[in-house]
Formats: structure tokens, sequence, C-alpha cells
């Protein structure tokens, strides 16, 4: 048996934590630049507002229901899921984290000894009262069911927020409810071609013969097919894959016209990856630098262009990416251009410790200290103080509009949150 646990309306559940007079407001969290919506309370997915909708043609059915905005604030939202993960990992001995707020949990077992109903319940009310946060939890005998059993969990109020797939019956009949776009795996354009051969619910993609649809579309439709048959292909993945890049990518609060404002821009977005690398515990060779015009502009001239370049040695000194990154961005700036994003990516991952070493290697960059980008990372962590890189600028005219952003309750002293 799995149990799938996922947070519900994650981002706006965060915000309203430290803002319990607005329980029953109706919230929206808005992305980069406080640009479009990509999180919605409850309140607001009864009013018909759909993710990615741009807030300014929204403004008029804003201001008509009293919807309050929140800008992303990612830091609390990261530290609030790692509370949650680790409420989990009290209740099960295997957890996969899936994303920021869904995880799996293997109870392999655990049906000889307690009643897996109770258990989710037990689960649901562990998580409210130890992080404060609603979860709905579906429990099945696979990952695939489990995932739907938590989409019906979110979906009939009846359920209380569980939903447990003990027999055949019960998987059939949630089965024939749900539409085959809502299976795991499945998503828009598979959806679409499985219509088009006559499979437009869940049930219908298990009726199918899973050799025939391994032929038509893939082995990974293949095991979807045998998953909601009640036979595992899925395990548990205890253990996080290696990332393969990092990627730190935004677009400008003001369009960027000058040279030196977009170096800086390049600079502080490459502190960010390289700080993200030591986290994964890895060093890197490639950067990849990307900067572009808005494409939905009519009047600006049209320019886009990416570049990458790479270190002799890996490295996770935040110091040879930043010089690296101005020498790549020299190459590609051009002015007379009004620039609206920019980008690095991170890539060509190595261990901190093993490595191929070239014979010919230039053994200046050894002579870095790895204490120094400890000592940084300490002090920016600690919620107290933060250090920055020259190279990062000082006025920032081009960083995120943020005119929303809650404060970080959870991560800096000076935002916890007073009682009085």
């Amino acid at each position: 048996m799995f149990a799938l646990v996922d947070c519900n309306n994650f981002y706006a559940s965060c915000e309203r934590l430290f803002r319990p007079d607005l329980k029953h407001t109706p919230i929206v969290v808005l992305s980069n630049n406080d640009g479009c919506i990509i999180a919605r309370s409850a309140e607001v997915k009864a009013l018909n507002i759909k993710m990615a909708q741009p807030v300014f043609k929204l403004r008029h059915i804003i201001q008509q229901h009293g919807i309050v905005c929140f800008s992303s604030n990612y830091p609390l939202y990261a530290d609030l899921s790692a509370r949650v993960m680790c409420t989990l990992e009290e209740l099960a001995c295997e957890v996969e984290v899936y994303s920021i707020d869904e995880a799996f949990l293997n109870l392999k077992g655990f049906e000889k000894n307690i009643d897996l109903n109770a258990f989710a319940l037990q689960i649901k009310n562990t998580v409210l009262k130890n992080v404060g946060l609603p979860v709905c939890v579906g429990i099945a005998p696979t990952k695939t069911l489990a995932k739907l059993a938590n989409h019906g969990a979110k979906m009939y109020k009846a359920t209380n927020g569980v939903v447990y797939l003990d027999s055949p019956l019960r998987i059939k009949k949630l089965l024939a409810l749900v539409t085959v776009d809502k299976v795991w795996g499945v998503g828009r354009k598979i959806s679409k071609k499985l219509n088009d051969i006559g499979i437009y619910s869940a049930l219908d993609l298990a009726n199918a013969n899973p050799k025939h649809m391994r032929k038509l579309f893939s082995v990974n439709i293949e095991k979807t097919v045998s998953e909601l048959n009640g036979t595992a292909c899925l395990a548990l993945e205890e253990v996080p894959n290696t990332k393969q890049q990092i990627i730190c990518s935004r677009s400008f609060s003001e369009r960027v016209l000058d040279y030196q404002s977009m170096r800086e821009a390049i600079c502080s977005y490459t502190v960010r990856a390289i700080e993200k690398l030591r986290l994964e515990k890895q060093h890197a060779k490639v950067i990849t630098i990307s900067l572009r015009t808005s494409s939905l502009s009519i009047h600006d001239k049209q320019y886009a262009n990416s570049i990458t370049g790479k270190l002799q040695i890996p490295s996770d000194d935040t110091r040879d990416f930043t010089e690296l990154a101005s020498q790549l961005l020299t190459k590609i700036w051009r002015d007379g251009y009004r620039y609206a994003k920019a980008g690095v990516m991170i890539s060509d991952f190595y261990d901190q410790v093993i490595h191929q070493k070239d014979l010919f290697e230039d053994n200046t960059q050894k002579t870095r200290n790895p204490n120094l980008m400890k000592v940084l990372d300490e002090i920016n962590q600690s919620g107290i103080g933060k250090v920055s890189f020259a190279a990062e600028g000082l006025q920032k005219g081009w960083s995120m509009r943020q005119q929303f952003l809650s404060p970080a309750y959870t991560t800096r002293w000076k935002d916890l949150a007073k009682v009085w």
C-alpha cells in the first residue's frame, strides 16, 4: 500500500497560516513580478478564476470580491514544506518527497496492524496540528492509484479529505468518475490521443490492453495501465535523483537598457544558482547565460541570445562563475535594446570530492578557499544578516516586483510573528 499526502492549495495555505484574519477570505499568490496567478485558495477557485491568468485583466474581479494578493514568498513555502516532510517521516519509515507539497509513503505491512483509513486521518490531523497546513490523503495499492485517491479526497467533501481504495469495487467506482487526463503520467497531449481511440475515463484506460497501449504510446503508458489495475510498477524513490542542471531566470520589473545593470542581474542570478549548487553538494563546470527582449511588445526591437562557457576544473566557488558569466555577457550584449528577461543555467555536475582531472588543467583555481563560501552560506541562511558580492550591485532597479510580499515568518528573526 502507498499513501500520497498532498497539501491543499499549498502556497495560499502558507500565506493564510500566519494571517488567521484571512481564514475565509479569497487569496491568490502571484508569479515573479506579480504578473500572473500561480496559486488560488478554494474561495478563488469557486469564482472560476483560472491559473496563470494575468492580474491586470482581473483588477475589477479582485476588487469586487475582496481578493487578497500575495507575492511569491518561496523561502516561507520551502521552510513549511520541510516541516511537513519531517512530520511525515515521523509517521512512516519510507517517504518519497515528490514535490514541494506532495509526498508518497510506503505503507507495506501497515494494514496487518492498523486500520489504514484511521491512519490516514491520523496523518491529516498530525500535519495540521504540527505545521498548521491542511492536507488530503489517498491510499491505494499503487502510486498511480494513490494519486487518484488523493484527487478524489480533494474533489469530494464527503470523504473528509481521505480516500482509501481497499477493494477492487472502490477502485473501479473512482476510476469511472475520473477523466483520463487526470491520471498521473498521462497529461493533455496523450489524453487527446486516447480520446481519439475511445478512451475517456480512467476506467477505460484500465480496461485497455497493456501491450496494445505500449505499441501505440510507450512503456510508461503500459505501466500506467498495470498500475490502474492494482499491479505496482513504480517503486518508492527515497533518495532524490541528483539534479542535472540548475536554472535561475527572472523577468525584470523594468526594462534593462544598459550593460552595467544587465551585468549586475546576471551576476546576481549566478550567485543564487551557485548557492543552490552547494546545497546539492556538487561542483560544476558549465554555465549558460541568456537574455532577451519582450516578444509581446510590438514597439520594441527584438533580440534574444545565449552563450555557454566552461571552467577548466569543476568548482562551487561563486567567484569562478561570476567572473566567467561577466566574460560571456560581453560577447552577446547589444546596445539599443530594451531587455525584459535574463537567465543563468549551471550544468555538467561533479561530485565535490571525486572528479576526473585534466592533465593540462590550470592549478590556480585550487588556491580558492572553500571555507569562505561556507561562511557566506551560513551568514546568508541564518536570517540575521546578508552578505552580497559587489558584482550584484546595490540599487537593483531591475529586481523583481514584489509589491505584496509577506514577511519571512519562519526564516528571519525580525519577521517572527508577535502575539500581544
